[in-house]
C-alpha cells in the first residue's frame, strides 16, 4: 500500500522481523485507536502470505470489524473470505490466502473440519483485549500469533494478555500522533460530577442500573444539555452512555428542545442503523446518543464531538470512546471532549502517556489502584440525589480544597466556609422559601460529617471533640447562609 504513515511502515518492519526470528511465536501490538491498525495489520497478512506462502486467519469480535477488515485486506491485494454462518463449505477450487472469522463462528467451522488449521501460518487477532480468543489458539499449533490493541489490558483480570503473548511491541503514542497531524488534538471540558450513586457491577465496571438512575435525573440530564450548548451546539456530537434508559432520556430532553437526535443501541436492526448511521454522517449539526455501540468497528471523521456521559472504570473503553472523535478529515484538527463521569481524574487524560510495558508485565498492579479509586468513592444515596434535582453540581472535594488553600497562604476555614456556601446554594436553589431552604439542610447531615471528617484529617492530630464541635458549627453557619441567601431571592419571605 503506498500512502502508509512513516510510523505505520516502521512498524510493520519491525512486526515481520520479530515473526521472521520466532517461528510460532506470540506478539501483543499496542497502536492508538485511529492509529491505523487495521491497514498496518492487513500489510502484516499481505507481506507474510507473500514470503512463506501460507495462510493467514484474522480473528475479530463483531460483524462489523469483519466488514471493516475483509474490506482492508483487499485495499493491500489479500484476496479473502469472511467465514460466516452462511458458509457451509469451501471447495478445493477456492483460492483464498486469508480468512475473516468472529472466533465462535470460526470454532464451529473448524469443528466440522471445513478449515485445515495446519495450513495456517499467521492467526491476526484484532481487538486482542478482549481475550475471548485464546480458546482457539491451541487449533493453531503451526502459526505464529499477532495480537492488536490500543490498549493491553486484558477485559478479565483473571486473564491477563502475558499469559498469551510473550512479547508486547509498542507503536506510535496518542500525544506523538497528535503533535505529528495523525490526530485530532481534543480541546478538553470536564464536570465535577457526583458520583457517590455508582455501584460496581459484576464485571467491575459500574452497573447499568445505578448509572440509569443517576445520568436520568433531572439534575444531569440539565448538566448534559449545559455541556453540549456551552461547547458542542452545532457540531457533530456522538454522546456515550451507559444504559438503554439513559440514552432514551438523552433521546427525549434534546428533542424537545428541538436538536437533531437519534438514538442507537445494540438492539437497534440492522437496516435502522444503516439508516441511522446514514443520517449521521450526512446530517452536519447530528447529535447521535448511544449505548454499548459505536466504541469499535465505527469510522466517522466527521465527528466533531464526542460527550462521555457516564463513568467507567475500563481504560479500554474510555480510550475507544475518546478515539471516536480523534479521527483526521479535511481542516479538522481538534475536537471538543466533555467528560461527565470524572473519568479523566480516575484513568488520567485520553492523551498521557502510559506505561504500556508495566501495564503488561503488572496488570494486577493496575488493577488494584482502578479498584482502590472506585472503592474510594463516598457513598451518597440517589433519594438524597433526587432531594436536589435543579443542582448541577453537588460534589465538593474537601481534600483538594484544602491544598488549594494552603498553596494560596489563604486560612484552611476557608475550605469550610466554601463547602457550606455550596451547600447553602444547594438548598436555596431547589427550594421556594426559607423554610423549605433550611428543611433541606437537615437532609445533609450525613454529607455534613462526612465532609467535616475529612477536613480534620488536613488539620492532624485534632480530637474528637473538636470536631464534633466543627460539625455543630458547620451546621449553625449553614443555617444562616441559607437565610441570607433567601432572603435576596425571595425578599418577601421572613427569615426564620
Amino acid at each position: 500500500m503506498d500512502n502508509l504513515h512513516f510510523y505505520q511502515q516502521h512498524d510493520i518492519d519491525c512486526l515481520f522481523d520479530k515473526l521472521k526470528g520466532q517461528r510460532k511465536g506470540r506478539l501483543l501490538y499496542q497502536l492508538p485507536t485511529s492509529g491505523g491498525k487495521t491497514v498496518i495489520f492487513s500489510e502484516i497478512a499481505k507481506r507474510f502470505i507473500q514470503t512463506f506462502n501460507k495462510k493467514v486467519i484474522v480473528l475479530t469480535h463483531r460483524t462489523e470489524l469483519c466488514k471493516q477488515t475483509t474490506k482492508a485486506l483487499k485495499q493491500s491485494g489479500v484476496i479473502n473470505k469472511v467465514i460466516n454462518s452462511s458458509v457451509k463449505k469451501i471447495t478445493k477450487k477456492d483460492s483464498f490466502e486469508c480468512f475473516v472469522a468472529m472466533v465462535e463462528t470460526l470454532k464451529n467451522r473448524i469443528d466440522e473440519g471445513l478449515i485445515d488449521t495446519s495450513k495456517i501460518g499467521l492467526v491476526i487477532v484484532d481487538e486482542a483485549h478482549h481475550n475471548s480468543f485464546h480458546k482457539l489458539f491451541e487449533k493453531f499449533g503451526n502459526a505464529s500469533i499477532i495480537g492488536v490493541t490500543a490498549t493491553p489490558l486484558s477485559a478479565d483480570i483473571n486473564l491477563p494478555m502475558k499469559k498469551f503473548y510473550y512479547e508486547l511491541i509498542i507503536g506510535e503514542q496518542i500525544a506523538s500522533l497528535i503533535d505529528k497531524g495523525f490526530l485530532a488534538r481534543p480541546k478538553f471540558f470536564a464536570y465535577d460530577v457526583e458520583l457517590n450513586s455508582l455501584r460496581l457491577g459484576q464485571k467491575g465496571d459500574f452497573s447499568i442500573t445505578t448509572s440509569d438512575e443517576l445520568y436520568s435525573s433531572p439534575a444531569m440530564l440539565d448538566l448534559l444539555m449545559h455541556s453540549y450548548e456551552s461547547h458542542c451546539r452545532g457540531k457533530k456530537t456522538l454522546i456515550f452512555n451507559n444504559g438503554i434508559f439513559t440514552s432514551r432520556k438523552v433521546l427525549e430532553s434534546f428533542q424537545a428542545k428541538g436538536y437533531p437526535i437519534r438514538h442507537l443501541d445494540n438492539g437497534t436492526s440492522a437496516n435502522e442503523r444503516t439508516e441511522i448511521l446514514n443520517w449521521f454522517k450526512k446530517t452536519k449539526d447530528a447529535v447521535l446518543t448511544s449505548v454499548s455501540i459505536l466504541t469499535t468497528g465505527f469510522d466517522e471523521p466527521t465527528i466533531k464531538a464526542v460527550i462521555v456521559n457516564r463513568a467507567t472504570t475500563s481504560l479500554t473503553l474510555y480510550h475507544q470512546m475518546v478515539g471516536r472523535g480523534a479521527r483526521k478529515m479535511g481542516n479538522k484538527k481538534t475536537f471538543s471532549l466533555i467528560d461527565l463521569g470524572n473519568n479523566a481524574d480516575r484513568l488520567g487524560s485520553w492523551e498521557a502517556p502510559l506505561d504500556w510495558i508495566d501495564i503488561f508485565e503488572h496488570p494486577e498492579v493496575y488493577y488494584e489502584r482502578l479498584n482502590q479509586a472506585a472503592k474510594e468513592t463516598h457513598l451518597i444515596s440517589s433519594e438524597l440525589r433526587n432531594k436536589f434535582p435543579n443542582s448541577l453540581e453537588i460534589s465538593f472535594d474537601v481534600l483538594s480544597a484544602h491544598q488549594n488553600c494552603i498553596s494560596q497562604g489563604l486560612k484552611p476555614k476557608t475550605v469550610m466556609i466554601d463547602s457550606q456556601r455550596q451547600h447553602a446554594l444547594m438548598c436555596v436553589e431547589n427550594s421556594q422559601t426559607v423554610v423549605e431552604g433550611l428543611s433541606l439542610a437537615g437532609e445533609l447531615d450525613a454529607e455534613i460529617t462526612y465532609r467535616v471528617k475529612q477536613y480534620a484529617k488536613c488539620l492532624g492530630n485534632v480530637t474528637k471533640n473538636y470536631v464534633k464541635w466543627l460539625e455543630q458549627d458547620y451546621k449553625e453557619q449553614l443555617k444562616k447562609m441559607i437565610c441570607k441567601m433567601a432572603s435576596q431571592i425571595h425578599p418577601l419571605e421572613q427569615a426564620v
